[in-house]
């Protein structure tokens, strides 16, 4: 008999973002949906091309709000968010999210970001006084949607060695940093280190069979996994004026590695 102790079931939202079904894209949010499940964990998916996601942030957001009035959409998101009173779409996906442990957002990396569709959903979805605000607690520790994983899938046309610290697209890591720190940390999700598939744009099938263990390999991970360790904005390593204190860093640290604790 073994020793083990089985994983807590989990509940999982996966957001896929691409246009073709048959997409290699498709094809890893696929992969992670049965994986996930074959493993135990309860799994939803947001297939936003297919669901005909509603990219722009618009008043029709605020059905409350009057026709006349100027749109100020923090304001708007706050008050129609606490007021239970957002448009049915963005209300459906915020609860998708609050049942969630994890998220795993699935993309293709195009011009150095997820495709718009993508955008709109974090536009829309991570509303003031829902994923952050004054309402929620402080950004950049365990805020307001505290107490989840999140993990970046994401599929890259250009070779890897393009992307390394010296690569001319510049690192990975910081090339996600709006997406990793700005909105998964900043609203208190804890990230992983992202998976990420170079070389998509012929990709052969014994490749994407040695991509699909590696990415099970991460899947099995995602609650287990040691995440990106970014500096709590609570934690004491930053002055009143949001700047990291003297002397916080390591030796040698500089640009957007500041704001990671050394791993160790």
């Amino acid at each position: 008999m073994s020793n083990s102790t089985p994983q807590r079931q989990k509940k999982i939202l996966v957001v896929s973002a691409h246009p073709e079904p048959r997409s290699l894209n498709a094809a890893l949010a696929d992969f992670a949906v049965e994986h996930l499940r074959t493993a135990g964990h309860e799994v939803k998916v947001s297939d936003l091309y297919a669901m005909k996601w509603k990219a722009a942030v618009d008043a029709d957001d605020f059905p409350d709000d009057a026709a006349d009035q100027r749109l100020d959409v923090l304001a708007a998101h706050e008050r129609a968010t606490l007021a239970g009173r957002l448009s049915p779409d963005i209300a459906a996906e915020q609860e998708k999210v609050r049942w969630s442990d994890a998220v795993i957002l699935q993309f293709p990396m195009w011009w150095f970001s997820v495709p718009a569709i993508l955008k709109g959903w974090i536009d829309r979805v991570f509303t003031n006084g829902f994923a952050h605000g004054p309402a929620v607690l402080p950004p950049y520790s365990e805020g307001a949607l505290g107490g989840r994983r999140a993990l970046l899938s994401t599929t890259i046309g250009a070779r890897e060695s393009a992307f390394s610290d010296r690569g001319i697209h510049g690192d990975l890591a910081d090339v996600l940093h709006p997406l990793q720190h700005g909105v998964l940390w900043f609203t208190g999700m804890a990230p992983l280190d992202p998976f990420a598939v170079y070389g998509t744009v012929d990709l052969p099938q014994e490749r994407f069979a040695a991509v699909k263990r590696e990415y099970g390999r991460r899947l099995d991970g995602l609650f287990t996994e040691e995440p990106v360790p970014f500096r709590s904005l609570v934690g004491g390593d930053y002055d009143h004026d949001m700047r990291l204190l003297p002397g916080a860093e390591a030796p040698g640290t500089s640009g957007l590695e500041l704001h990671i604790r050394p791993r160790g």
